[in-house]
């Protein structure tokens, strides 16, 4: 009886090892397959082009690059847009990958008004789909994308030259947003003082400083007029500038301030403004 009982035991402890190690194999294969619609599955940008598939020359990407930079920074509200070349896409629809990048590199400005795109191709698949922000689907409908994109990708792709579909695409989506875009704005000229250029804004912001630093330096001179005959206590807390210095410097503590930091969006996405709220599925694909 004892052996028999053993040799259940056993046989039970082993079905619930092999189970236990099937259940966590699953649970393992599922998580490393598992896609996120909000987590690109591609690597950071380094710029507006990103050539994983190495399509496009050297020379023509770089000229599509300095394209969209030179349009981003000549729009008001910035339009960003984004070209990406893949292998494959691997299981997944072109439709959700595209989503799925648009949003993870965080393309365009936060809310409603982000206005930017994101072309993709994937070569192999032989396939492309454009991501189109809400804030730019009046000036880029879905129909129109794709009428856009079957003029000017399909023939150069049949015929093997991806730089110049990709270039001519750019060329037809920033020529109709310029014709089209009712809300689109050039940006403010910048003003140049010594030889540099600084915006409106910058120039309002540094004369508001001074005239705070100035008002702040009268009142605390005043301040350290009143008190400075009562003895020493009156002198230290005279001075005039120095309240004021421990106001604005904090305390003359750590290095850096939080203006101009160099962590925040931009340069860490590749040039973009960090946002990439908007992408809600409007554009239009297609394949060749």
């Amino acid at each position: 009886m004892n052996v028999g009982l053993n040799k259940n035991m056993k046989l039970r402890q082993t079905i619930a090892t092999v189970l236990l190690v099937l259940i966590t194999g699953f649970v393992v294969f599922a998580q490393s397959n598992q896609f996120s619609i909000n987590e690109s599955p591609l690597p950071a940008p380094t710029g507006m082009v990103n050539d994983y598939a190495n399509i496009i020359d050297d020379t023509i990407q770089a000229q599509i690059e300095q394209k969209l930079r030179d349009f981003k920074a000549k729009t008001n509200p910035n339009i960003e847009m984004a070209v990406v070349t893949v292998k494959t896409t691997g299981e997944r629809p072109i439709f959700d990958y595209t989503l799925a990048v648009a949003r993870g590199w965080k393309i365009g400005d936060k809310g409603a008004t982000n206005s930017s795109l994101l072309l993709l191709v994937a070569v192999d698949d032989k396939k492309y789909f454009t991501q189109v922000s809400g804030g730019l689907q009046d000036e880029l409908p879905d129909g129109l994308v794709g009428q856009l994109q079957r003029q000017n990708l399909v023939p150069a792709f049949r015929a093997g030259n991806y730089g110049k579909g990709i270039g001519d695409l750019v060329d037809s989506y920033i020529r109709t947003i310029e014709q089209r875009g009712d809300g689109i704005q050039a940006a403010p000229t910048p003003t140049t003082v010594g030889g540099k250029e600084v915006s409106n804004k910058t120039l309002f912001c540094c004369c508001a400083i001074i005239i705070v630093i100035i008002i702040l330096f009268i009142i605390f001179s005043s301040f350290g007029k009143k008190g400075g005959g009562s003895g020493g206590g009156g002198s230290s807390r005279g001075g005039g500038f120095g309240g004021p210095i421990i106001f604005w410097g904090g305390g003359g503590g750590g290095g850096s301030s939080d203006w101009g930091s160099s962590s925040s969006g931009g340069d860490s996405w590749g040039g973009f403004s960090g946002g990439g709220g908007g992408f809600d599925g409007g554009g239009a694909g297609g394949d060749w």
